[in-house]
């Protein structure tokens, strides 16, 4: 074999094994910080004596700590991590993943914050389906209406009995118009950890927010996935669950954040 194929097969093999270790940094989560070996062999599909390797080879490095029988993300990785966002914006952060969302769902993707008593449409991912609800950067909405508000008043206590103290207009048929029933949803929302709404803010429109938090476990904003009811329906809604709570994951953690009740 030649100097070159000799090359070429060491760095095939690098690339593979970084791959594999890849896989195993990646099964850990906000919501799975600490993971077994047969966790990871689980979650990766490796083989356990490629898992024990690899994991032994990682703790060495610092890239693992061991935590009893089990193994978390070690403080070497976020040493790195420190500089990777030093400086970065959040809505930087937050841009390039509602596009992965958008591109995962094929709906318009935006990030909401609160503005005063309303909600703000502050990143945005628009869908490439001609028929889609108009959104654009700026626009200002209720926070009584639609899962994103839903969402933001679900952990801010303050903001929430604000909200109710005044009366909720009625957009829609559907739109909570009663301190009780918001109560009511606002506190299904914080223990679901996400929010589904249909035609609260607009007829024939549907939507899907989580919550997004940082260092301190304080709400940042809500990542919202939302569309036509005709393209979303319930049932479409609920199978987009998973990929919401893993984007707003995601965004929670490239900003070194973490959820409430996390040391």
């Amino acid at each position: 074999m030649s100097a070159a194929e000799n090359s070429t097969k060491s760095t095939g093999n690098a690339l593979l094994v970084l791959g594999k270790i890849s896989s195993i940094l990646d099964a850990f989560s906000l919501s799975s910080p600490v993971l077994s070996l047969g966790d990871i062999r689980e979650s990766t599909g490796l083989p356990t004596s490629t898992v024990q390797r690899l994991v032994t080879n990682l703790t060495s490095q610092g890239f693992l700590d061991r935590d009893e029988d089990a193994y978390r993300i070690g403080m070497r990785m976020a040493y790195w991590a420190a500089p990777a966002t030093r400086g970065v914006e959040v809505l930087d952060i937050v841009g390039p993943l509602l596009k992965k969302l958008r591109d995962a769902t094929g709906e318009t993707a935006c990030f909401f914050k609160t503005e005063q008593r309303e909600r703000m449409c502050v990143a945005l991912a628009e869908t490439h389906h001609a028929l889609r609800r108009e959104m654009h950067l700026g626009k200002v909405l209720p926070l009584h209406a639609g899962s994103a508000g839903r969402v933001l008043l679900a952990w801010d206590a303050p903001l929430m009995d604000a909200i109710v103290r005044d009366p909720l207009e009625s957009i829609t048929d559907a739109t909570i118009t009663t301190s009780e029933y918001l109560v009511s949803a606002v506190k299904k929302t914080r223990t679901d950890g996400y929010a589904i709404t249909v035609g609260e803010r607009e007829d024939g429109a549907s939507g899907l927010s989580a919550p997004v938090f940082d260092s301190r476990a304080e709400l940042v904003g809500a990542v919202t996935v939302s569309g036509p009811t005709l393209r979303m329906p319930l049932k479409t809604c609920q199978a987009w669950v998973e990929p919401l709570l893993a984007t707003a994951e995601n965004m929670t953690r490239l900003i070194s954040g973490r959820f409430p009740g996390e040391a």
